[in-house]
């Protein structure tokens, strides 16, 4: 738990990080059951081997559908909350595939946090999925959160 102004004089820095996450096949399988997304880049390892990716890649969808779980294990809750909702995204770029069998985890960055309404907080986190092991982020997003007191 934070107090208001615990949050608002982390405004401009580094948060934190998440743990790692595995993205094997299963999940990228269960992810394309669940979206009705089956491209075989993602689901059919052998054709995927024929790709310049060697194999299959996780949708950039499921990717991002992680970081809420992930921004969970960061970002303090604020004294008070009865509800935080995710408000959407004001940019996402997908910015190299992630490889089935690959490990990510989510760096964040509090952007901004306004009171938009009486008891009604906003918050804006940049977030910077690392690939193990890859130079280049698999994505960066900056996210809304809708925090109600």
């Amino acid at each position: 738990m934070a107090s208001i102004a615990d949050i608002t004089a982390l405004v401009g820095k580094a948060m934190g990080s998440s743990s790692w996450v595995m993205i094997d096949q299963a999940r990228i399988d269960q992810f394309a059951a669940v979206t009705n997304d089956h491209q075989f880049i993602h689901v059919d390892p052998v054709a995927a081997k024929a790709t310049p990716f060697g194999g299959t890649i996780a949708h950039g969808l499921l990717t991002l559908s992680l970081l809420p779980s992930m921004i969970y294990e960061v970002i303090p809750v604020v004294d008070g909350t009865q509800l935080a909702a995710n408000y959407g995204y004001n940019k996402v770029r997908f910015i190299t595939p992630v490889r089935s069998g690959s490990r990510i985890r989510a760096h964040f960055k509090l952007l901004d946090f306004t009171e938009t309404k009486p008891r009604r907080w906003q918050q804006i986190i940049e977030a910077t999925v690392e690939i193990e092991n890859e130079e280049k982020p698999a994505l960066i997003a900056e996210g809304i959160g809708q925090i109600f007191l």
